[in-house]
């Protein structure tokens, strides 16, 4: 039996290009750090109006666990809506369209998840118009 910590605090976070206009997103890599082999792993930080890249997953299916602030995501063909706050699970299946915003005025934390570890490929897709939150 073998396991491995990694600590939020003493990861290395790395800067993705943000688009026009938006604060710069952050990632840590939990797979290096916990040393995954059967699944890959992240932390994000979104700055307040970030959004990241809308894409659908070839092989992994993908799960996101709200730290803090608030997670909109749009899923599916459309860009359903889904707005969730700490401790909140969405679990995506391979190949629907998906795309991680920060709609609120503070940073979001998320952990994202995703099985099998596989880098099959993604398709890029050009985002949708956001709905509005449902009442």
């Amino acid at each position: 039996m073998g396991y491995r910590v990694a600590e939020i605090t003493s990861l290395e976070w790395a800067e993705r290009p943000p688009k026009p206009g938006e604060g710069t997103r952050v990632a840590a890599d939990i797979t290096t750090a916990a040393g995954l082999q059967q699944s890959r792993a992240r932390v994000w930080r979104y700055p307040a109006g970030a959004t990241g890249r809308r894409h659908r997953d070839h092989a992994q299916e993908e799960v996101f666990v709200v730290i803090s602030g608030t997670l909109t995501m749009l899923l599916g063909d459309e860009g359903e809506r889904v707005d969730v706050g700490p401790g909140s699970v969405v679990a995506v299946d391979a190949m629907t369209p998906l795309q991680m915003r920060n709609e609120s005025d503070e940073e979001l934390v998320c952990f994202v998840y995703g099985a099998p570890p596989l880098q099959e490929g993604a398709d890029f897709l050009d985002d949708v118009p956001l709905p509005p939150r449902s009442a």
